[in-house]
């Protein structure tokens, strides 16, 4: 599973995140701004799974006959789960280098 993260936004859905959504830290943004947009990508990620559970228990009860909407909502929701996880990583990679650096 090794994706980088253009290739996870082509994957994403119609809406891929655009550079706009997030911003790199700087004097004029600061930290507080990128880390209101890496929620907001979370949020946007919990309500995608939430969409594809409520698709599949449709389709367990009953209520839908349509797998292909289940199909499409099961993968975006498992494409922001893996983007999520990729920028989570990418975090912590930066934090473990800033925690190794020497004063």
């Amino acid at each position: 599973m090794d994706m980088d993260i253009a290739s996870l936004q082509s994957l994403y859905g119609a809406t891929p995140v655009s550079n706009t959504q997030v911003k790199k830290a700087d004097n004029t943004t600061g930290f507080q701004s990128m880390l209101d947009s890496v929620m907001g990508l979370l949020d946007e990620t919990n309500a995608l799974q939430k969409v594809a559970n409520r698709e599949q228990v449709a389709l367990e009860l009953g209520e839908s006959d349509n797998t292909h909407d289940l199909m499409i909502a099961e993968k975006k929701a498992n494409t922001a789960l893996q983007y999520t996880v990729a920028v989570r990583d990418r975090i912590l990679e930066a934090y473990q280098q800033i925690m190794q650096m020497q004063i």
